[in-house]
């Protein structure tokens, strides 16, 4: 019998659309053309499970229901019935409506969740459905025993997708503890995949903050699928096949390394931002993996590499003496000349007049935006001595 296939759909960070493709491809999934916000491919309910469970830069995970166009409320309501929403909804199950209109003569998003909420309790027997509200997909936590669907009408065309992901997969469950400015936790996975990181090479984070870096760089080396620790939306669903989530996870946990092959360096000035980052490790598993040290950016001693540097100094709103900033990143140059001849040198940037304070010969890698702020990721290589 043919396993049923899911149109999916890989949610990320504008930006990272490449980074989703390859781990997609890594998986054996093959991706689709890539559009902005996200990459689309085709798989099995196993498959949808594993990219769950492994996929390190994706926010979450769509699968396609339905797309219809509806001008008028009963053709909505029409549609909507024929839809089989039992694929994704067993009985009883309370459900969630997230709608936007854009350009559509339905422009009324409560009005649309209140019709296909409708359609959801006829075709499901005990089925609880209501709109979600507007908390977009920045951080409204997800119950666990509610599935989501994502309506959007764009120009009269309903797409209707079943998020897949549950909580949002940033959300891998080890950091409770925060510093200044933290970066997701895929951001940071995405941003070690973009730079070629694979764990084989030695990873230096001199202003670490929360840990998150250099926590995401030991699952990598590890091989540790960063969903392990959590549960997914499709694991409930009538049409995954018993045992599948149970044998993906014993899969992921044979997989795993029981080490990191390389030193992994995570330090900052500051000693809270120590104390979180090593709850924070511990909590993911990795607290072996990694060295943690308080100490001021020119104390940095880097493992032998060569390997990377990876930053997120501060910008935007982070920024307050702009004249201490010039000299923060002027810093980092002189540190990485000094100590670091022959790696890589990474950050985040906001403003190309504080990369010049650095004096390398930057490349642009990618940009998106970072906690509603522009920011590139920019890379050169530190000259070797002599």
């Amino acid at each position: 019998m043919t396993p049923t296939r899911h149109d999916g759909w890989a949610v990320v960070t504008p930006g990272f659309e490449r980074v989703a493709a390859q781990e997609l491809r890594a998986l054996g999934i093959e991706p689709r053309a890539a559009e902005p916000g996200g990459v689309p491919f085709s798989a099995t309910p196993a498959e949808l499970l594993h990219a769950n469970l492994s996929l390190r830069s994706v926010s979450r995970v769509l699968v396609r229901v339905a797309e219809f166009r509806a001008r008028a409320f009963h053709e909505l309501e029409r549609l909507s019935r024929a839809v089989d929403w039992s694929e994704f909804v067993a009985p009883g199950m309370q459900v969630r409506l997230r709608v936007t209109c854009r350009k559509s003569r339905l422009y009324h998003s409560d009005a649309v969740a209140e019709r296909v909420a409708k359609a959801i309790e006829r075709a499901v027997p005990a089925a609880r459905a209501a709109a979600a509200g507007d908390e977009g997909d920045d951080d409204a936590p997800a119950d666990t025993d509610t599935q989501l669907f994502v309506v959007r009408l764009s120009h009269d065309v309903c797409t209707i997708s079943a998020d897949s992901s549950g909580e949002l997969l940033h959300r891998r469950g080890y950091r409770l503890a925060t510093a200044k400015a933290p970066i997701r936790e895929t951001t940071a996975a995405g941003l070690l995949l973009a730079l070629g990181w694979d764990g084989t090479r030695p990873l230096l984070d001199p202003m670490c903050g929360s840990g998150t870096i250099a926590i995401e760089a030991a699952l990598i080396a590890r091989n540790v699928a960063p969903g392990l620790g959590r549960r997914f939306a499709c694991e409930r669903w009538p049409t995954m096949p018993a045992g599948v989530p149970a044998a993906a996870r014993v899969a992921a946990r044979r997989a795993a390394r029981d080490r990191c092959a390389v030193p992994l360096l995570s330090s900052d000035r500051d000693a809270g931002a120590i104390a979180a980052a090593q709850a924070n490790a511990e909590r993911a598993g990795v607290t072996g993996d990694i060295a943690f040290r308080q100490c001021a950016l020119s104390a940095v001693e880097p493992p032998q590499g060569p390997g990377l540097v990876l930053v997120n100094p501060p910008y935007g709103d982070r920024v307050g003496d702009k004249g201490a900033l010039r000299n923060l990143y002027a810093q980092l140059g002189n540190v990485a000349r000094a100590k670091c001849a022959g790696w890589t040198l990474a950050f985040l940037s906001a403003d190309r007049a504080f990369d010049a304070q650095v004096g390398l010969p930057f490349r642009d890698m990618l940009s998106f935006r970072n906690g509603g702020i522009p920011v590139r990721v920019v890379a050169a290589e530190v000259p070797s001595r002599g």
